[in-house]
């Protein structure tokens, strides 16, 4: 034959709930890094580095453990870092414990940058991911986002170091 075989695709309700889906995923970082940009030029990625240092016991982390937390590659994290670092808001110095292993440390500087951006990126988040859902949509979104990380990987995914919200919301 020469005809190729038609793939198979998603039944209507299903492709509508995918391409829902598919849409915050593309539509939501850009619209996470526009404030951040616009008042600190920071991008969300960013602030996601300097908030995971800032958790972290003496504020830092190998980099290879915050690739890991970030999902992302290496280079892209190094890339991330060295513009960080060039503001002074982060320092990479050598693992004491590991001389192969590079820690990424978050400074005063970048302590109080950190400080500023968080009420801007917690005002996005609640805008846009909270603030349309009502309490019960929120634990459903919470969980079908939990069921949809493990489907991707069995290793858990970074958790708040404190619980967002309780069940009584």
């Amino acid at each position: 034959m020469d005809h190729l075989s038609a793939p198979n695709h998603l039944a209507e309700d299903d492709l509508t709930t995918w391409a829902a889906l598919a849409t915050v995923l593309e539509w939501l970082p850009p619209a996470l890094d526009a404030p951040l940009v616009r008042d600190f030029d920071l991008t969300h990625f960013e602030y996601g580095i300097l908030f995971a240092l800032a958790e972290a016991p003496d504020h830092a982390l190998r980099m290879s453990v915050l690739a890991s937390y970030a999902n992302s590659s290496l280079s892209r994290l190094s890339r991330a870092i060295s513009r960080i670092e060039g503001r002074g808001w982060v320092q990479r110095t050598r693992d004491p414990l590991d001389g192969r292993s590079t820690l990424a440390t978050l400074t005063e500087t970048g302590l109080e940058m950190l400080e500023k951006a968080t009420p801007v990126q917690a005002q996005t988040v609640t805008e846009l991911v909270l603030e349309p859902l009502t309490n019960a949509q929120r634990r459903q979104l919470r969980e079908i986002s939990l069921r949809i990380q493990r489907a991707i990987r069995e290793q858990e995914g970074w958790q708040p170091p404190r619980p967002l919200l309780s069940d009584n919301d």
